[in-house]
């Protein structure tokens, strides 16, 4: 289940940001004004790491390698979104969000898969940020 890092930098006034992690997923996000406004979900942790991003500025994009669990990948084969292994496994994750965050990300990883069943990547190898890294004094909540 997702647990929330405490003590996280933030750089912008007008926003707050928050990391979210458990064994599959990274989920870092930037609320403004109680809103969602951007996510980077970090899924293949422990394999072959991919992040889909998705700003409401900006849109969507995708790095890290195209595979069968990529996500929507399946879908071009007439799998559900039901079926798709990475929103499965982010629902079962994401229980102790709280509720309109949840909400809000599902809803954006749905529109993601439903658009891009393909599966193309923007870059074939995913990087994190400086401040993804982790850092020390960096706690659970």
């Amino acid at each position: 289940m997702l647990r929330e890092i405490l003590d996280v930098t933030q750089d912008d006034p007008a926003s707050t940001r928050r990391w979210f992690h458990d064994d599959d997923f990274d989920l870092f996000v930037r609320e403004a004004e109680g809103d969602l406004a951007e996510f980077e979900l970090c899924y293949g942790i422990r394999s072959n790491e991919r992040a889909l991003v998705w700003a409401r500025d900006r849109g969507y994009f995708h790095d890290g390698e195209a595979s069968p669990d990529f996500i929507g990948a399946g879908l071009a084969e007439g799998r559900t979104l039901e079926s798709d292994p990475v929103i499965a496994r982010f629902t079962l994750s994401a229980g102790g969000l709280p509720k309109p965050l949840r909400i809000a990300v599902e809803a954006r990883l749905r529109e993601y898969a439903l658009q891009n069943a393909d599966g193309a990547a923007r870059r074939k190898r995913f990087r994190r940020a400086g401040w993804q890294q982790g850092k020390e004094g960096a706690r659970a909540a």
